[in-house]
């Protein structure tokens, strides 16, 4: 047994391996302020602060959690925690959380019963479906809820109010992931599996600093990378990550130019014809189209787009074109940038014009951002239908009437579900009366903030928030539900390589905290929703029988559940779907026999133009594609709409790190995740910290056509004139005017057209000297914000970030 401070060592002790070896176990375990022996009760559970779904167990003892323990037998991590899953977890037990029910009354929240607080959001609604209609009501949503948490909320909007307007917020972090494989393959679904790590002789990570997002698959990939016959690496990525810093080849190119670095990739793979021109025959449309429009981008053209050598882009097409076994990822540095969707389609194309699908090492993650964003997919909860149907199919939603026992046109609207930036746009326009937003905090997340603000402070709207603590969105609502979290209630997760974990109660929630379940439950019990045989709706009443309900709704689509139990998922290890009942082993890789769920009549989606979003109509997709092969669509690169300029010469960009999850609303609650970057901090190249007399620490103030935040600076290894800002420092006093350290006071209310994703990694911005700093950056030294100065002190965590690992 080994003692490691995990905020100083984030991916732990090596395990080296080989190609086609299994991954050696080792297992990381902290508890806090007691011994293992007073542990009385370990619960099982998996990872809830990213998408990676670490399987751990949590610790109880006098009935509160005291620790996590990585569980050894879970095919996801073997063992292994990251700090946000070792350490996390202590907002369960943070002093603030909330404890009851609150309403607004003069101007102010007050502390208020359960049924005073669903009796005035039911009134609301009742008031509003019998004068003005249910597309007066809209649902925002997490990407931290469980399964049967967002099945109900969607079985509740779409069946029992009837309103089109229900989204997660996995609108900003996987939207395009869901687009681009539909797009691509007809339907939702990860094509590839975490274990490819373990064959594969190449990985491309495009716009994915998995060390710091998917830090346990990022200690995978080191673990081969220490083995005999390590794989090459390929990073794109315009910050000098950890990847960037293993890599083979390492391409930074300028925000907004992705697209046409796909394009030249694909063009250098076609010119050394890296193809398997069998699979192309037999199993894909569309390569000729691919090869005329990449032939217009050679390395020479694209290069000064860029901002890249030429040299270097040849030098990673002859790595992907000669790969045995490739496997590709794809996160946010793709989709929250310029034509996110057509980028992300060309990492598809590259695996299908290599016919590297299906096998071991071979395929392709179109990676999640959050935990269970998978689920808010399957469920129908982030602008989808549940099941992965057409919502343009009209035997899809007569199906899934059957299903709910409704009317069809219950459920059948003139267009696809409303994404959240819509909903924003109907509220700001009066249309949209009552938001109800469950986990989620989009006073801090989401674009244009000043613009945000006015919207949920608008007089018209009805504003309910559900959370645990009180967040800077819960400040500005008419009524606050106190929820349970992680560990207080039972329910599944599906991560982003489609393995399902169970989560168990392990403690009650504080005060008078309910599940989100329950809430809903409670609500649809209130509202006495009915269905067509005048019967309740919701028939379930608790965890199970709510996975049950589900697991009727998903037989025979591509997320099939119904050969999952409960007592399966507790047996140790994650499962993955497809696991129809004559196969509960689950799916490890999807298209292995050359299938995809591209049939007309039973794909998930008849896809978009990638450059205006436009729908497919069925009968053109019907004669595009009749026999259900994958789908090679090609694009052409546009400028971005907003580049650097004279005013604004630099391109800042945003995103997430090591230590901290969204909006912080639990992290900043962990005392040694809090400590290890505990203030917002702004990243600049050492030549244009230079050029403005920027030292280390000194105090910037960055602006961009939307406003300006004020930060210390870290000068690191991002490229020049690209300034990074992390997004998850939000302002705890919405009511102040010293909106100064929320990145997204920066970013642009532009969205990409087909995934409906915003646009966080592109704004054109100048940054400012204000003042000197009396010390260095509150940002971590280790991971793409290490500063280029090696005298600033090391990120430590000391004995509250030490945890114990043995193999």
């Amino acid at each position: 047994m080994r003692q490691r401070d995990r905020i100083a060592e984030p991916w732990g002790t090596r395990t080296p391996y080989g190609p086609g070896e299994s991954w050696p176990a080792r297992t990381d375990m902290f508890l806090d302020g007691v011994e293992p022996d007073a542990v009385q009760r370990w619960v099982p559970s998996a990872s809830v602060l990213h998408s990676n779904g670490d399987a751990l167990d949590i610790a109880v003892a006098d009935g509160r959690i005291v620790g996590v323990r990585g569980r050894t037998a879970d095919r996801v991590n073997r063992g292994r925690l990251d700090p946000k899953d070792l350490f996390g977890w202590q907002a369960n037990n943070a002093t603030d959380r909330l404890t009851q029910p609150m309403i607004r009354r003069g101007g102010k929240l007050v502390v208020t019963d359960w049924d005073t607080a669903m009796d005035r959001i039911v009134e609301h609604s009742k008031t509003l479906l019998r004068t003005e209609g249910p597309s007066t009501i809209g649902f925002y949503t997490s990407g931290q809820l469980f399964l049967e948490e967002y099945y109900t909320l969607g079985v509740i909007a779409r069946a029992g109010i009837g309103t089109n307007h229900l989204d997660g917020n996995t609108r900003l972090c996987t939207a395009t992931a869901a687009e681009a494989l539909k797009q691509s393959f007809g339907c939702d679904g990860q094509p590839g599996s975490y274990t490819d790590v373990d064959h594969a002789d190449v990985i491309a990570l495009f716009g994915h600093n998995v060390a710091e997002t998917q830090s346990v698959l990022w200690a995978r990939m080191l673990d081969r990378l220490a083995g005999p016959n390590p794989p090459e690496i390929i990073c794109v990525d315009p910050r000098r990550t950890e990847v960037a810093e293993r890599a083979t080849v390492h391409l930074a190119p300028l925000p907004g130019t992705n697209l046409a670095l796909m394009n030249a990739l694909l063009h250098e793979v076609i010119a050394r014809d890296g193809l398997d021109h069998d699979f192309i025959a037999d199993h894909t449309v569309g390569f000729d189209d691919l090869r005329a429009v990449v032939a217009e981008y050679p390395p020479e053209t694209v290069a000064p787009l860029c901002g890249i050598a030429a040299d270097d882009i040849r030098a990673a097409g002859r790595i992907l074109a000669g790969a045995r076994r490739l496997l590709s990822t794809v996160l946010q540095g793709f989709y929250q940038s310029h034509q996110a969707t057509a980028a992300a389609v060309q990492v598809n194309n590259l695996q299908l014009i290599r016919g590297m699908l299906g096998r071991p090492g071979c395929g392709v993650l179109q990676m999640n951002g959050q935990p269970t964003a998978q689920n808010t997919r399957e469920c129908g909860a982030d602008g989808d239908v549940a099941g992965f149907r057409n919502w343009a199919n009209r035997a899809h939603l007569e199906q899934l009437a059957r299903v709910w026992n409704v009317e069809p046109d219950r459920i059948d609207h003139d267009g696809p579900p409303t994404d959240i930036m819509q909903m924003i746009r109907c509220a700001e326009q009066g249309t949209l009366r009552m938001l109800w937003v469950s986990a989620t905090n989009p006073a801090v997340s989401l674009p244009e903030l000043a613009r945000i603000r006015s919207v949920l402070r608008r007089e018209g709207l009805f504003l309910v928030v559900q959370d645990m603590f009180r967040t800077e969105t819960a400040e500005l609502a008419d009524v606050v539900l106190p929820a349970a979290g992680w560990g207080e209630k039972t329910g599944c997760f599906t991560n982003a390589d489609r393995t399902v974990h169970l989560s168990a109660k392990a403690v009650d929630p504080p005060g008078d905290g309910r599940a989100d379940l329950d809430i809903f439950l409670d609500y649809a019990r209130r509202m006495d929703f009915r269905d067509r045989d005048d019967l309740p709706l919701v028939t379930w009443s608790d965890p199970s029988s709510a996975f049950d309900a589900w697991k009727q709704c998903s037989a025979g689509r591509p997320c099939d559940y119904t050969g999952l139990t409960y007592a399966a998922l507790a047996a140790g290890s994650g499962i993955q779907w497809p696991c129809p009942g004559d196969r509960p082993e689950g799916t490890e890789r999807l298209y292995a026999d050359g299938r995809f769920w591209s049939d007309p009549d039973y794909c998930e989606s008849y896809g978009k133009d990638l450059a205006t979003g436009t729908p497919t109509s069925a009968a053109d997709y019907r004669a595009y594609n009749p026999d259900a092969k994958a789908m090679i669509k090609a694009a052409h690169y546009a400028r971005a709409p907003e580049a650097p300029d004279d005013s604004f010469p630099l391109a800042l960009i945003t995103g997430r790190t090591l230590y901290h999850f969204h909006t912080r609303t639990k992290t900043a609650r962990s005392a040694p995740l809090n400590a290890a970057a505990p203030d917002v901090w702004l990243e600049v190249s050492a030549s244009d910290a230079r050029s403005r007399a920027i030292g280390e620490g000194d105090l910037v103030e960055v602006t961009t056509r939307r406003g300006s935040v004020r930060a210390r600076a870290r000068v690191s290894g991002i490229r020049p004139g690209v300034v990074f800002l992390p997004f998850h420092f939000g302002y705890w006093d919405v009511e102040s005017t010293a909106h100064d350290r929320a990145a997204n006071e920066l970013t642009m209310t532009e969205w990409d057209p087909s995934s409906k994703q915003p646009i966080f990694k592109l704004a054109a911005a100048r940054i400012d000297r204000i003042s000197s700093g009396e010390g260095p950056a509150p940002a971590p030294t280790l991971g793409a914000s290490a500063p280029v100065d090696a005298g600033v002190a090391a990120t430590r965590g000391g004995p509250r970030g030490t945890a114990v690992e043995w193999d």
